[in-house]
């Protein structure tokens, strides 16, 4: 590479490359530096560009590894980085984008090599490739300074003090990339790290004191969604040739960014193919989610998860000095809107629940807006289509409906929004549906997709509880859900009777060895579906208790079908809450008897509606009110980190990880 436009193709054949993998040591005052890291380089934008440059480097960064021990180059190239960052926001000030271009360059060169180093070595190895610095001809000593820690300090540091501009977006884009490149090894470690170099420095350091400033800029960089700025708008050469660096940059540098637009996620094998034009927001977005997700130390929390957990609203007022260390403010509004456009993605799913679940103050305000509506039907498309979503995905987004329930102002507030021409909903034709309604319909729509396919017990628990959270508020809801409410019985209802007549069969066949293992299987089977059916009744019931005369088109579909229940009323399991089905069935079926025979739609709708304010409520029993509450299991780390590593694996923009090695999840995972 030198003063001229690169390929992948070119990196083993240039003579500067050579020089700096060489067994020589070159000096950080030589011109070297400078013609090295004066390059155009098509970087990454998409998977393929990434692996293929991730071929290019590894025999190169292997050769340095060999001979860094004598040269120093290595770190050498670093301190040519860290002394050009020293000026980097006076130059951004200046606007001296061919410094800004240079030290970009290096930042490049200095993540390209990490990438393979992390992989190579151990951290306490990595960290003897800094400290090598040439004294004499063919000897080596350490230097006192940390050279390592000197990095990552100044990488903190660039992201929260270089303003985010055109002529910055590449470098900061590149310093927000290197942090998530040191903090790689944990995909090398099936076990989930707790400590380490790179740990440390982040969580202990010098860059402490920094974390609500880093967390603050990460999420600002996600609300702001800014693109990638392209080349005639980032570097103007000027008429007159602008002098003998101008002139360098005109040459040197007049495609650079745009061979840096950095366009592509690192799309793998299965994944959509598409280009994304927020690299910055994507990365930042990644980079927030992997500090969040560190574990506590032995001997301190996390302070990124407490930065994450206590921010607050910058409308927030109150002169309350906040208890928790790492506090700050931000824009919540702009928070919202940016978790509502972007939803498609899992990072973002996971951002926002991550915020509900831990950051009050969020979803205290997340609560109190009037327009849920932009917040909730991206997660109900996600559920939609859950044969598209990876099941962590599923499950996010399952989780968040599920803390949502748990407010009753909610619950209540989805039935008076009315939605029109749900066009992802194919089902049928819903020309207008209530919030509430069309919740309803996807919840148990993905209850029936999990029975028919993944049979996934978890799956089903949170399902049935933000079912079961709503069922009080059940209002007016819309025709076709109601009926969904009973259809999903009927299904349950079969699916109930078919297993109770496998494991009746089994009984009464020969008990051979093979039969006696299958029988603990159906008693599994039949316990889960019980189960499951006692709570579709307690919601039934719920709602029949709580809001009867707000839901004549649940009592027509219960009514409909009520022939459904009569297995279930002497059933040891089920007698209890069959007693308020039982006496609203006979209540308003003596009322349709009297009503005379053959009736018409509209005349059933009408004694059912006049029969429900008739119906006097202390005929029904009353029962505990059903609610639940999400609780993260225990350790959730062991969930998490390597979610979250997955997403950075499969999302990385212009990172490539060759799978083998890769210990932290299978390849199968998300």
């Amino acid at each position: 590479m030198g003063a001229n436009t690169s390929q992948v193709s070119d990196l083993s054949e240039s003579q500067s490359i050579r020089n700096l993998i060489g067994p020589d040591a070159i000096s950080e005052n030589e011109p070297f530096w400078n013609q090295l890291i004066s390059f155009t380089f098509t970087s990454p934008t998409s998977s393929a560009d990434a692996k293929l440059l991730e071929e290019a480097v590894v025999p190169l960064a292997k050769t340095l590894i060999q001979n860094n021990p004598r040269s120093g180059n290595f770190g050498a190239l670093v301190r040519v980085f860290l002394s050009r960052t020293k000026e980097l926001k006076i130059s951004t000030e200046c606007q001296d984008q061919l410094f800004i271009w240079q030290a970009h360059n290096a930042l490049f060169l200095v993540r390209c090599l990490l990438k393979v180093f992390i992989r190579e070595m151990s951290e306490e190895e990595l960290h003897l490739q800094f400290s090598y610095q040439e004294r004499a001809p063919g000897t080596y000593d350490s230097i006192c300074e940390d050279l390592l820690e000197e990095l990552v300090c100044n990488l903190v540091h660039l992201i929260v003090e270089v303003p985010l501009l055109d002529i910055t977006y590449n470098i900061l884009f590149e310093s927000v990339t290197t942090l998530l490149v040191l903090l790689s090894y944990q995909l090398f470690h099936k076990e989930i790290l707790r400590e380490g170099l790179i740990y440390g420095y982040l969580t202990k350091g010098r860059c402490l004191s920094l974390t609500s400033r880093l967390v603050k800029t990460l999420l600002y960089n996600f609300i702001r969604q800014e693109k990638c700025p392209p080349a005639t708008h980032v570097l103007q050469t000027q008429s007159d040739g602008g002098g003998l660096l101008y002139g360098l940059a005109s040459g040197v540098a007049s495609g650079l960014w745009s061979v840096f637009t950095l366009g592509g996620v690192g799309t793998k094998p299965g994944a959509e193919q598409e280009q994304n034009p927020l690299p910055l927001s994507n990365q930042s977005l990644l980079l927030l989610l992997v500090l969040a997700n560190l574990t506590d130390g032995p001997d301190c929390p996390n302070p990124y998860r407490q930065a994450v957990t206590c921010f607050k609203n910058t409308q927030d007022t109150s002169s309350i000095p906040s208890p928790q260390p790492h506090t700050f403010q931000i824009n919540f509004n702009s928070l919202y809107t940016a978790l509502c456009e972007q939803q498609k993605s899992d990072q973002v799913t996971l951002l926002l629940y991550t915020l509900l679940h831990q950051n009050s103050n969020m979803r205290t305000y997340i609560l109190s807006r009037t327009d849920m509506e932009n917040l909730v039907l991206p997660i109900l498309e996600i559920l939609y289509h859950v044969e598209e979503r990876n099941s962590h995905h599923v499950y996010m987004a399952l989780i968040i409906l599920l803390i949502l329930t748990e407010d009753d102002t909610f619950n209540r507030s989805i039935h008076e929004v009315v939605l029109k021409n749900i066009s992802w909903y194919t089902e049928r034709v819903l020309t207008e549906i209530s919030l509430g309604s069309l919740l309803i319909l996807v919840v148990i729509r993905t209850i029936q997709f999990n029975m028919t396919r993944t049979r996934d017990k978890y799956l089903h628990t949170n399902c049935l509880a933000a079912l079961a959270n709503m069922s009080a508020q059940f209002r007016n809801l819309h025709q076709y859900a109601a009926q969904r409410i009973i259809s999903l019985f009927a299904l349950l209802s079969k699916k109930h009777n078919k297993v109770l007549e496998q494991a009746t069969q089994s009984l009464h066949g020969p008990l051979g060895a093979d039969d006696r293992t299958v029988l603990p299987d159906y008693a599994q089977d039949l316990n889960v579906i019980e189960e499951v059916i006692r709570m579709m009744l307690e919601i039934i019931n719920s709602c029949l208790s709580n809001s009867l005369h707000h839901n004549p088109n649940l009592l027509y579909a219960l009514l409909y079908k009520r022939e459904l229940f009569e297995q279930f009323r002497s059933h040891p399991s089920f007698q209890d809450i069959m007693q308020n089905l039982d006496t609203v069935i006979g209540f308003f079926s003596q009322r349709l008897e009297q009503a005379g025979s053959d009736l018409s739609v509209e005349r059933v709708q009408e004694v059912i509606k006049k029969g429900a304010v008739a119906l006097p409520k202390d005929r029904l029993k009353i029962f505990p009110e059903l609610k639940f509450k999400y609780v993260e299991e225990e350790q959730p780390e062991d969930f998490f980190i390597p979610y979250v590593w997955s997403l950075v694996f499969n999302s990385g923009v212009g990172l490539h990880w060759n799978s083998q090695g890769i210990e932290l999840f299978s390849m199968d995972s998300p």
